[in-house]
């Protein structure tokens, strides 16, 4: 059984402890979170480029583009599977790497993935309850859709780590994951808002630089629509398709290092309430416990009062 309270994660935090613990974490494990990240990135950027993105472009009969979506539906959650299968394991590793510098690459593989299954699943499940809140906060307009995202990524987050350090238990799961979104619900909600931002932010700046060699400056290819189809030329090119992964792979260890300290900070919080509520005794019987206290003197209820 490990003890997770020895992660280098786990702690009460606050916004600024977590943002400097993921900086930390990050540069500490910098080289072995790349590498993983690098090779899913370039997996899933190779896979991507059997959808013909351009041909799709051409089409504006929508049956044609549904029935030519059908036929990239394979591809499409091949593509999905093989991203959560890359995820569990970068999760696994940022859990139980620190704990046991034997848990490597390989080890995480393969030990990772006992919880693929239970993970794909309530993902499924989660798919369909996002889909639902998203549709509830169209209906509060722009506000409502971010809230919606928002409070879906902040439930997201939580499953992976409570797969891996409570079991892999799709009830449990479920039921710990709502109840440790809900406690200390406007934090968690904040913080998930501030990272999302800060990862957006940082994911459109990387995107830009990328894009350079290419487009000579990332607002053409936003500004002027005709060159979407020299876009998606340039983006099956190997130059563009490793420098994309490269990009990717910068940001990607973020998630699961973020995920760790929510998931972590929530269980510190609820270890810290139980310490509290057992009293300044461990919650131990003394015998004094088991007798009424004695009154007070200026109590009006002692019996011996004059």
């Amino acid at each position: 059984m490990n003890d997770f309270s020895s992660h280098p994660l786990y702690r009460k935090h606050s916004i600024d402890s977590a943002m400097s613990s993921i900086w930390e974490f990050y540069k500490t494990r910098f080289l072995s979170l790349f590498i993983i990240s690098l090779v899913m990135s370039l997996v899933m950027q190779y896979s991507a480029t059997f959808i013909d993105l351009a041909e799709l472009q051409s089409i504006s009969d929508p049956q044609m583009i549904l029935a030519k979506m059908k036929d990239y539906l394979f591809p499409m959650l091949v593509i999905s599977l093989v991203s959560l299968l890359f995820t569990t394991v970068l999760h696994y590793y940022v859990i139980y790497n620190p704990l046991d510098p034997g848990n490597n690459i390989v080890v995480c593989i393969v030990n990772s993935m006992r919880y693929f299954i239970p993970y794909l699943i309530i993902m499924i499940l989660l798919a369909f309850a996002g889909s639902l809140a998203i549709l509830l906060g169209l209906m509060a307009l722009i506000i409502g859709v971010f809230f919606s995202v928002v409070y879906i990524f902040t439930l997201y987050i939580f499953i992976l780590p409570i797969l891996m350090v409570e079991g892999p238990n799709i009830g449990n799961t479920i039921s710990r994951t709502i109840a440790l979104a809900h406690r200390s619900f406007w934090a968690n909600i904040g913080w998930s808002a501030v990272f999302l931002i800060i990862l957006i932010v940082v994911s459109i700046i990387l995107s830009g630089i990328i894009l350079l060699p290419f487009t000579g400056s990332f607002m053409k290819s936003i500004i002027n629509p005709g060159d979407v189809d020299e876009l998606i030329d340039f983006t099956t090119r190997p130059s563009f398709i490793f420098l994309s992964a490269a990009a990717n792979a910068l940001t990607l260890p973020l998630l699961p290092i973020f995920a760790c300290i929510m998931y972590f900070n929530g269980k510190a919080g609820e270890q810290a309430s139980l310490k509290t509520q057992s009293g300044e005794y461990g919650g131990e019987v003394r015998v004094e416990d088991l007798y009424s206290k004695p009154y007070s003197d200026d109590h009006p209820d002692r019996p011996d009062k004059d």
